[in-house]
């Protein structure tokens, strides 16, 4: 998996902040409006993290972040472990 390409692309890291913040926010009923200071955000966060359910559901949301579905397995394209920064089409 070419992460150093992927840890450049900010799309990438979007995926990864929804991924982690919105099981968050679910699992203690929050709407995203709800989140009014980061003290509210850090104690989502810290809620999901004592929920083996949202742990799952953070996790599974990260590998499909990671996963490239366009490949069997999980793994990137041969041509895509060759590129250096995240192509542009």
């Amino acid at each position: 998996m070419n992460l150093k390409v992927r840890i450049k692309n900010p799309v990438f890291w979007l995926e990864i902040a929804c991924s982690i913040i919105f099981p968050a926010l679910a699992s203690i009923g929050m709407r995203w409006s709800d989140v009014t200071s980061w003290k509210t955000l850090i104690e989502a966060l810290n809620n999901a993290l004592l929920n083996p359910v949202i742990l799952a559901s953070v996790f599974s949301s990260v590998l499909a972040a990671l996963n490239d579905p366009t490949t069997k397995g999980f793994k990137d394209s041969a041509s895509a472990l060759t590129y250096q920064n995240p192509k542009e089409n």
